[in-house]
């Protein structure tokens, strides 16, 4: 058997937050100020280290994602309150109730690289995804490429995610995420090691298939792929679906699948796994399908994207 995707070491290394940022720092990829490692127990201690670092912070999980185990603190009051929450709910959620603390970002861009290695020591980019509509810190649109992001800031991010891939000799496709303030100044956030959710946006403005090239990837291929090979044309956006309550604070709901439909036209791309007299479960993520609109231009994506999630029909 071939595990399709990074090894084992740097799964273990780019999943733990803290690890990973020490790791991009050694590499020389920028990060957002904060606490030198694990937070220590000793309330007033965070609380210093809060201080130094200067208010607003955020406590974070070290084994978080998806939003879970974040918490903000304005003033010296408030850290431990945030750190006790956010402990405990990355403790459920993860196992693990180990947090750190960085510099809150008030309104930041949230935009990652896709990143493909080889294992062999080559390492390409493909462009950047905008993420930054999100609900409780989770996704909800994805678009690339990013309408904030310039050629300058492209090429820049693209070569601290293609450092941070090599640095780990990562194999198999990834995604370096950053936090960018409003002075498109970019910070490391994380490093998924695995095909994310919003990838069929990177595969429709670049017209590679992606999981095609993890599994020549697994398979010994090197990259055929130089940089100055991978054009971005036009522009994608997707949005996900969810099995959610909008009245009932976008709760998850559960139950059968009564009507499902969905529009098949040019520009359009459907991912799914459901169908109608199915069951949606308690036990897995509510998502249950991603809609993706392509155009020639921004504007030509949104329309295609509007006109399809109002002609989609999802009941239960």
């Amino acid at each position: 058997f071939t595990f399709i995707g990074p090894t084992a070491d740097t799964i273990r290394l780019m999943g733990d937050k803290v690890s990973a940022k020490q790791q991009m720092q050694r590499t020389g990829v920028p990060t957002v100020p904060g606490s030198e490692g694990a937070l220590p127990d000793d309330p007033d201690e965070v609380i210093r280290i809060a201080r130094d670092i200067g208010f607003p912070v955020i406590v974070k999980a070290a084994a978080g994602g998806g939003g879970r185990g974040m918490q903000v603190a304005n003033t010296s009051a408030d850290v431990k309150e945030a750190y006790n929450l956010a402990s405990k709910e990355a403790k459920m959620a993860f196992g693990n109730g180990a947090c750190y603390l960085e510099r809150y970002l008030g309104s930041p861009r949230h935009i990652e690289v896709q990143v493909l290695g080889d294992g062999q020591g080559n390492a390409v980019h493909f462009g950047e995804r905008d993420c930054s509509i999100q609900r409780r810190h989770q996704k909800v649109v994805e678009e690339a490429p990013s309408p904030f992001v310039d050629p300058e800031l492209r090429q820049s991010m693209g070569e601290a995610a293609i450092n941070a891939a090599k640095a780990c000799n990562y194999c198999g496709a990834g995604t370096v995420e950053f936090l960018v303030d409003k002075d498109r100044n970019f910070y490391f956030l994380e490093m998924n090691t695995r095909l994310q959710v919003e990838h069929p946006v990177t595969e429709l403005i670049t017209g590679l298939d992606l999981v095609e090239w993890q599994l020549r990837i697994a398979s010994g291929e090197e990259l055929p792929l130089a940089q100055e090979d991978v054009t971005l044309t036009g522009h994608a956006v997707e949005v996900r679906l969810y099995a959610e309550d909008p009245r009932n604070n976008f709760m998850p709901q559960t139950g059968t699948v009564r009507l499902w439909e969905y529009p098949k036209r040019a520009g359009l791309r459907m991912d799914h796994g459901i169908q109608q007299g199915q069951e949606v479960s308690p036990f897995y993520d509510p998502m249950l399908a991603k809609i993706i609109a392509f155009g020639e231009s921004r504007p030509e994506a949104i329309r295609r994207l509007a006109s399809a999630v109002q002609d989609t029909q999802l009941l239960g």
